[in-house]
């Protein structure tokens, strides 16, 4: 019989499959509970935003439109954008979720023989774009949990040609400042490609902290990509977008998928984009669920990497495996960081007040469990 695995390209080869996060009604009918509460995939718990629903119903309102493919070149999506951010409609991608923007950058700047870097500790859909294209990633050990900017600069040689940053970063939640990035800007080459993902840019509400969007005038090799999914509560539709120079994005276009945006994402993220009531709701609501789990995990005297995302990034001081499991028996499912380097930490979303209570009660009995054994 024929190995397909040998058919494969090499960098294919060697890659996992992606674990997404386990999924609620699967817990429930492996363990038969009554509630399960899901705080493992950095999800908005309040939903969608209304104006999207709206838009969404408005469109099912024509159900012949669901038998036609939606529009390829998301203009409407992209003229909402472009209004919102201040930028040209020649300069945006739009995405199936930021991950496939991430995935077409790699498939247009990487190759056999080149070399990608990221962080230590950052997302893990970096390597496994720059692997399944057949390039090479660079790893740079982590700064505090954080990205080492000057590292990472010191780490460019003749074959980098594409330098992944995440602000915030996922699964730390660690960030950099303004000034460290221009002064990480400044040491790389104008003929490298710096991807900015700013997917949990919404969730920090420093006014003087680094907004990429602004920064593309003044650095043309630069890629800002953000997502729908989280504070907008798009997740399940899968909508995101990247903006970089007219160049650079034409590049893009060309390996876009025809209608890699279905229509529902469509006409939900042209709503949702100017939700700033909603968004503001949502900003407010992690804030405070961010303190509620901050508070908590200091009176079980468990650390955690400071976050400016919507979950917090705990140490469980041995290794987490068991307490993840003990939690899903109690109804609560976080996320394991192992695949990341981080064995002994969870990464656990903010949900609602109640959600972060029923959490916080089923983690506080699985370590009074753990004492007594």
């Amino acid at each position: 019989m024929t190995n397909f695995l040998q058919q494969a390209r090499a960098g294919v080869q060697g890659l996992a499959p992606y674990q997404p996060g386990k999924p609620v009604d699967e817990l429930q009918r492996e363990l038969g509970l009554a509630r399960v509460v899901k705080l493992a995939s950095n999800e908005n718990p309040l939903g969608p935003s209304p104006k999207a629903l709206a838009a969404m119903q408005k469109a099912l309102a024509n159900p012949l439109e669901l038998g036609r493919y939606p529009d390829g070149s998301g203009f409407r999506l992209k003229q909402a954008i472009s209004q919102r951010f201040g930028c040209a409609l020649e300069a945006i991608t739009l995405g199936n979720g930021s991950n496939d923007l991430l995935d077409i950058i790699a498939r247009v700047f990487l190759g056999e023989g080149d070399e990608a870097i990221y962080a230590q500790y950052a997302f893990a859909v970096y390597p496994l774009s720059v692997q399944a294209v057949g390039a090479t990633g660079v790893c740079v050990p982590a700064l505090d949990y954080g990205h080492d900017l000057t590292a990472m600069a010191q780490a460019i040689t003749a074959k980098t040609k594409v330098i992944f940053l995440a602000n915030p970063n996922n699964p730390t939640g660690t960030w950099f400042a303004e000034a460290d990035f221009h002064a990480f800007m400044a040491a790389v080459p104008a003929h490298i490609v710096v991807v900015l993902d700013e997917a949990y840019c919404e969730f920090v509400s420093d006014p003087a902290a680094l907004n990429g969007l602004a920064q593309l005038v003044r650095y043309p090799n630069l890629i800002v990509t953000r997502t729908l999914a989280k504070a907008y509560g798009l997740a399940s539709l899968r909508v995101g977008y990247g903006v970089a120079s007219v160049e650079i994005s034409g590049l893009l276009n060309r390996v876009r998928q025809p209608f890699n945006v279905n229509s529902l994402a469509l006409v939900a993220a042209e709503a949702a984009i100017n939700d700033d009531e909603f968004v503001q709701k949502t900003r407010e609501m992690n804030a405070v669920g961010m303190k509620q789990w901050l508070l908590a995990t200091q009176s079980l005297n468990l650390a955690s990497i400071p976050s400016r995302g919507n979950f917090l990034c705990v140490d469980m001081s041995t290794e987490a495996m068991p307490t993840f499991q003990a939690l899903l028996r109690e109804g609560v499912i976080v996320r394991p960081v192992a695949n990341y380097g981080l064995p002994n930490h969870l990464r656990i979303s903010i949900g609602t007040e109640d959600e972060n209570s029923f959490a916080i009660n089923g983690l506080s009995r699985v370590l009074d469990a753990q004492v007594k054994a």
